[in-house]
């Protein structure tokens, strides 16, 4: 085992050395200047080539890369062009409300994709069927403002249960925190679930087809056991692998809903990044949104082997 995750971290290197040549050239061929952003037209010019001296940004692509790269090496992510403050800090405090998102999504669409997904297998072309069927479409086409929209519009405007923007930490207030993520998880959460509930329809169906199913039903066991001791187990590696990439997604690309619903989270400081032709943050940002993809996959493989014993990793 520790030799499989050694070498798939040695595998992430070269992964990482293109994300951050992609997004340093990405992010400096885009129109516009970082000192025009932050500065009046009525500034001197003089004065904003003196910052932009100051900052390295009159030096070469290649030397700026240069230099990032071995800040980078040091751990250092290096600081924002807008506030003067390490991109680390600026990460950390939004990292906490999306990191908190994601889990609180990722739980609802397990919650409500998993029952589903299992009837609707179980109980093929059955009415059950059809519905969990219409529901997973539904889902996958509704775009995610639109159902934050109508949800606030149901929950925040009309009922008035829920708060339509803002953000409580849930660990220093349980209940208020819930109900300030309650409906941006839920936005995310059923888009999630719909995706989850035909990937793990499909897989299951797969795994009642098998010859062992015919064989353990053929012994006497009850639909229930063949499904929870059998064709679940089975059936879950796609919808494992399926979470593994959706949670980088959730964590770091939750952009519309972060804005939607004003989370101070991670999605929206790279858009203001972004706009503010924040370098150093926007590239700190989008590396470190990589890693975690990087290790929410190999949290994925090692978690193949756990479910499905057939799978040895070599």
């Amino acid at each position: 085992m520790g030799l499989l995750i050694l070498r798939r971290l040695l595998a992430t290197i070269p992964v990482l050395l293109l994300v951050t040549a992609g997004v340093f050239a990405l992010i400096h061929l885009t129109p516009g200047d970082p000192i025009d952003a932050m500065m009046a037209e009525s500034v001197d010019d003089s004065v904003k080539r003196e910052l932009r001296r100051d900052l390295g940004l009159d030096r070469p692509l290649y030397l700026q890369y240069a230099t990032w790269m071995g800040r980078l090496l040091q751990g250092d992510l290096g600081r924002s062009i807008r506030n003067s403050e390490p991109v680390i800090q600026n990460v950390g405090r939004r990292i906490k409300p999306s990191l908190q998102l994601a889990g609180l999504a990722m739980a609802i669409s397990l919650l409500v994709a998993t029952p589903i997904g299992i009837l609707s297998a179980a109980r093929r072309n059955s009415t059950l069927d059809r519905v969990g069927t219409s529901f997973a479409l539904f889902g996958i086409c509704m775009p995610n403002f639109l159902l934050a929209l109508l949800l606030i519009f149901l929950f925040g405007v009309t009922l008035r249960l829920l708060p339509i923007s803002g953000y409580v930490d849930p660990l220093e207030e349980p209940w208020e925190g819930l109900r300030s993520l309650a409906l941006p998880a839920i936005t995310l959460g059923l888009a999630l679930a719909a995706v989850i509930t035909r990937t793990l329809r499909s897989s299951m169906l797969e795994a009642l087809s098998e010859d062992y199913i015919r064989t353990a039903r053929a012994k006497g066991l009850g639909d229930g056991a063949v499904i929870r001791r059998h064709a679940l187990k089975n059936a879950l590696i796609p919808v494992v692998t399926l979470l593994g990439l959706q949670l980088g997604t959730l964590i770091g690309g939750a952009v519309i809903t972060e804005y939607v619903f004003a989370l101070p989270g991670v999605g929206r400081l790279v858009v203001d990044a972004v706009f503010a032709r924040d370098y150093p943050l926007v590239q700190g940002v989008v590396l470190l949104i990589a890693v975690g993809f990087i290790l929410s996959n190999l949290a994925v493989d090692l978690l193949y082997g756990w479910i499905d014993p057939r799978i040895r990793h070599r």
